[in-house]
C-alpha cells in the first residue's frame, strides 16, 4: 500500500511538473512561489487590519504574527526534521526545476502550511473574503510541485496541517473578541441607556 501511494504521488508530481508544463506557467509559478514577491502584499494586508479592520482586525493582526511563527516553526523546524523526506528535485534528475533546490527536507511544504494557515484563519474571521484568501493559498501550494521542489503529498499534508492550525487560531481570536470586548460593549450600552433615561 505504501509503495502504491508513493508511485501515485510521483505520478501526480510528473503530471503537474511535466504534462502541465508550458511557457506561460513557467513564468507565472516561479514568481508566485517566491515569498519575497509577496512581502508588499503582506504588509498592505497587515496595515489594513490595523487601520481599517476595527477592533477585530487589530486582534487578528496581533495573532497573525503568532500564527505565522507557529506554522513555520512547526513545519520547518519540527516536522521536516522529524520525517526527513528528501525533496524530489534532489531525487529525480529529469524534473523541470524552476527555482533553487535546497537541501532542506520536503514534508510538509512550509509554503502550504503557512499560506493555508493564514487563508483559513482569515476565512473564518472575515468570511466575506474567503475566496481570494483560499485562491492565493491554492496557487501558492500548486506552485511547489510545478516548480519541482515538492511532492503533491507534501503540499496536501501542508494544506491540512496549516488549515487546522489556522482554524484553531481563528477560534481563539473570535472567542477573545466576543468574550472580552462584546461584553464590555453591552455593559457600556446598558450604562448609556440608564444615563439617558
Amino acid at each position: 500500500m505504501t509503495e502504491f501511494l508513493y508511485r501515485l504521488d510521483v505520478w501526480f508530481l510528473y503530471f503537474i511538473n511535466h504534462t502541465l508544463s508550458n511557457p506561460l506557467f513557467n513564468k507565472i509559478f516561479p514568481f508566485i512561489t517566491e515569498v519575497k514577491n509577496w512581502y508588499i502584499a503582506y504588509l498592505i494586508l497587515f496595515l489594513l487590519l490595523i487601520f481599517k479592520g476595527g477592533r477585530t482586525g487589530r486582534i487578528a493582526a496581533l495573532f497573525l504574527i503568532i500564527l505565522i511563527i507557529a506554522t513555520d516553526q512547526f513545519s520547518s523546524s519540527f516536522l521536516k526534521n522529524l520525517i526527513q523526506r528528501v525533496r524530489p528535485c534532489n531525487t529525480f534528475g529529469d524534473l523541470n526545476v524552476l527555482v533553487t533546490c535546497t537541501d532542506s527536507f520536503s514534508f510538509p511544504s512550509s509554503h502550504a502550511v503557512n499560506n493555508f494557515g493564514v487563508a483559513v484563519y482569515f476565512s473564518k474571521i472575515f468570511p466575506r473574503y474567503k475566496i481570494p484568501f483560499l485562491t492565493v493559498a491554492s496557487l501558492m501550494a500548486f506552485s511547489r510541485p510545478y516548480v519541482g521542489v515538492h511532492y503533491p503529498s507534501d503540499v496536501l499534508g501542508g494544506m491540512l496541517i496549516g488549515s487546522l492550525i489556522g482554524y484553531l487560531f481563528s477560534l481563539i481570536v473570535l472567542q477573545i473578541d466576543s468574550r472580552f470586548f462584546h461584553s464590555k460593549d453591552k455593559i457600556t450600552d446598558k450604562y448609556e441607556r440608564i444615563k439617558f433615561r
